[in-house]
């Protein structure tokens, strides 16, 4: 091969894993600024986002949130569209479709970009495979410990979110069930009252 050519694959690998460094390095800054709040709008905006995915995924199956999603979308644009439409008829304007723009915009993945992207998923997917076989087959006890505490907490995460599944799902009959409890209580009382001398006192002086 000839040296100059060699030196040139060389140079443009050494550049693409630079690239892929980079872009981990950013992706992971990003991630560590929303956790510490250095943003807090950002941060605000992202975890009250993933909590009403939750919540909706709580309460919904996955395929009722993403068409609940997209049909909202899909509504918004449908309005949108609409009154540019009518705008343009009451104003007697040629301005053309309101998402033009958009349109005419390429939506399509390069296969670069598309490469670069499977690359860095790669790395995490590696990398967290090496750090799973590690805590699994417990080369450091103490992290070990700290993983088997942390999914200890997370079934106690789970079990409240299903105990919201099942008391949304179920407040109907849980109501009809508090109010026949609270009848028997009630009739259960009143003939205990009945029963009591001084009520039956009370009664006859009323």
């Amino acid at each position: 091969m000839d040296p100059m050519t060699q030196s040139a694959q060389i140079s443009s690998s050494q550049g693409f894993a630079d690239g892929q460094n980079s872009a981990a390095k950013d992706s992971k800054l990003s991630v560590k600024e929303l956790i510490h709040w250095r943003d807090p709008k950002k941060s605000g905006v992202v975890f009250g986002l993933s909590m009403l995915l939750l919540l909706s995924l709580a309460a919904f199956s996955v395929i009722s949130v993403i068409s609940y999603l997209l049909l909202a979308l899909l509504c918004v644009t449908i309005t949108f569209r609409i009154y540019k439409s009518v705008v343009q008829a009451v104003q007697k304007s040629n301005e053309g479709h309101p998402f033009k723009a958009l349109m005419d915009k390429d939506v399509s993945i390069p296969p670069e970009t598309f490469r670069k992207h499977v690359d860095v998923s790669l790395t995490y997917i590696n990398r967290a495979l090496k750090q799973m076989s590690r805590l699994f087959l417990v080369e450091d006890l103490v992290d070990s410990l700290k993983l088997a505490v942390v999914m200890w907490l997370l079934t106690y995460v789970g079990a409240v979110f299903n105990g919201i599944t099942i008391l949304i799902l179920g407040k109907t009959q849980i109501d009809q069930y508090i109010d026949l409890a609270r009848t028997q209580v009630n009739t259960t009382i009143a003939k205990l009252q009945e029963k009591l001398p001084g009520a039956v006192k009370r009664s006859k002086t009323e």
